[in-house]
């Protein structure tokens, strides 16, 4: 590089003229005749054709709800309607037993759960209903006997073991206990076919069985009022489907 910049200053310091000649030669040879170089003043050329990238149209999640609203059929927003209705008798014909914690009502879109205590229905370790019961099953099916509606009755119990010879475990017990309920509404004129009997024992807790508090809470019948939609006795495939608002 030394030597070539000599040469250039002997060059120029000779003759402008080959000096001249050398640079334009130089020049060319680096420089590709179909390409010139691109000055400040020479704007870079723009394809002919330009890609137009189209934004993605995405769903309106309120839309989406509103579609999802609208495909309920009308016998589910009736059956929402029959279970709401149920939910607000049984709160006012319960409503000292409610007060006392000793019944609580709650609703789902497609179902209704009444909970009671057992002290409320039962001596301990047994699950012939107590003379008290008797009412307030009674006030009970005098709200659900107008549904058409399946009721599961699901026996639970704390957690201290029972071994007797009528009760072996705390699964006998609290499906007998859920069997006494199923008998007096029967007799309270529940239409059989609507009721089935479901014993979980222990193990279905709501609250800690090492405290008696928590015990008491654990000791519970419940009736849960089911859906025709959903229940599996409710309703046919066919009616279930119009419920639904499935085409099958």
């Amino acid at each position: 590089m030394f030597a070539f910049f000599v040469v250039m200053y002997s060059i120029a310091q000779l003759n402008n003229t080959k000096y001249d000649s050398l640079v334009e030669a130089l020049e060319d040879a680096f420089t590709s005749k179909k390409q010139k170089p691109i000055t400040a003043e020479q704007p870079i050329p723009a394809e002919d054709s330009v890609t137009v990238i189209q934004p993605i149209k995405l769903d309106d999640p309120t839309d989406e709800e509103k579609r999802k609203r609208q495909r309920l059929s009308d016998e589910i927003l009736h059956e929402r309607r029959i279970l709401a209705k149920a939910s607000e008798n049984l709160h006012a014909v319960l409503e000292p037993y409610i007060k006392d914690d000793l019944v609580s009502v709650k609703r789902n879109d497609f179902w209704l759960e009444l909970e009671m205590k057992s002290d409320l229905l039962f001596l301990s370790g047994e699950a012939e209903l107590s003379k008290k019961a008797s009412p307030v099953l009674r006030k009970i099916a005098e709200v659900l006997g107008r549904m058409p509606n399946m009721i599961n009755v699901e026996g639970h119990t704390d957690n201290i073991p029972i071994d007797t010879v009528e009760f072996p475990s705390n699964w006998d017990l609290s499906a007998a206990r859920a069997t006494s309920v199923v008998r007096e509404l029967i007799k309270d004129h529940i239409n059989p076919k609507r009721l089935a009997v479901v014993g979980y024992g222990e193990f279905h807790p709501v609250a800690d069985n090492s405290t008696e508090e928590g015990r008491f809470k654990n000791r519970r019948v419940l009736l849960v009022v089911m859906s025709q939609a959903f229940a599996r006795y409710g309703a046919s495939d066919e009616e279930r489907a119009r419920l639904l608002n499935y085409k099958r």
